[in-house]
């Protein structure tokens, strides 16, 4: 079980980083053309990564899952939703808003797991609700300029960390019924066909601009999608969904990196101190010591 955990921490921790360093490529695809094709193309990329493992799997265990079962089916279609809603808002705030700002604000789904585990009748600890706190002042710091406005943008990822949320918890229930493969290339490809038809009714699609664009898809779609959605369901097979956040969510310190680093990005020091804030509020979220009776119920979640 230790080493299962382990295992799974390791993983997430490599997704965080893949996530982290992708909010460049999405920022720079968009250079070239709109957000939801964008989204569309890298998720349908990231499906045919993993279409060879599906078949392959399929064909050497008599015994496993049929390719497509009911639950399988429901769990990927779900999954896709939430993830073509999580992305898409992702994507379009990009736009108006910097990497650093959206990684951070992403974040915040370490904290809305377990408050949306309240509505399933799950407990939560003093911990949550101090790192709620941190998390709106340090948010405040980082996205309320001087004029006391907010970047369209930074509404958008934050209403996008509840979606994060969500999917989360989603996966944290189906990755451990399901095969984790099959249950990837569902999400992805649900992602994949709602992005395309919203890039079909809303964007100009250019081959000339696709091209250019190709770069950024390739990383967005084979490393951050095939190789980085997939880790996290493979990895919360063996994790709970809240310790599965607080990993996750380092993705907003690698995503800060990134943007310094390969886009030139930076923040006042009220920035800088509201992803401080941010960022102990996360910590505190997970870390923060559980009675006795919550780590009991985790246990029991792991198991």
């Amino acid at each position: 079980m230790r080493s299962r955990a382990l295992r799974a921490d390791v993983l997430m921790l490599v997704t965080a980083i893949i996530w982290g360093s992708a909010f460049v490529a999405q920022t720079t695809g968009m250079d070239h053309i709109g957000p939801f094709l964008y989204s569309g193309l890298r998720f349908a990329l990231g499906s045919l990564c993993l279409l060879p493992l599906v078949l392959r799997r399929q064909r050497g265990e008599p015994k496993a899952e049929p390719l497509l079962t009911r639950g399988l089916l429901l769990g990927g279609s779900l999954m896709g939703l939430a993830l073509a809603l999580g992305i898409n808002l992702q994507q379009v705030g990009l736009m108006f808003t910097s990497v650093t700002n959206a990684g951070f604000i992403t974040g915040l789904y370490v904290i809305v797991v377990p408050l949306l585990g309240l509505l399933i009748g799950q407990k939560t600890g003093l911990g949550t609700w101090l790192g709620a706190v941190l998390a709106v002042v340090g948010m405040f710091l980082l996205s309320v300029n001087e004029g006391f406005t907010v970047a369209s943008g930074d509404w958008l990822q934050l209403i996008g960390a509840f979606v994060w949320g969500g999917h989360v918890v989603l996966v944290g229930i189906f990755a451990s019924r399901h095969d984790p493969i099959r249950l990837a290339f569902l999400q992805f490809t649900t992602c994949s066909v709602v992005s395309l038809i919203l890039a079909l009714c809303l964007e100009p699609i250019e081959w000339t601009a696709i091209i250019a664009a190709g770069p950024a898809i390739v990383y967005g779609g084979v490393i951050a999608v095939g190789i980085g959605y997939t880790l996290q369901v493979i990895a919360q097979k063996d994790a709970i969904a809240s310790h599965a956040a607080i990993i996750l969510s380092l993705e907003a310190v690698f995503a800060a990196i990134a943007g310094a680093w390969l886009l030139d990005e930076s923040l006042q020091m009220r920035g800088y101190i509201g992803c401080a804030l941010m960022l102990s509020g996360m910590l505190v979220a997970q870390l923060w010591p559980r009675k006795p009776q919550l780590l009991r119920a985790q246990t029991a979640e792991r198991a």
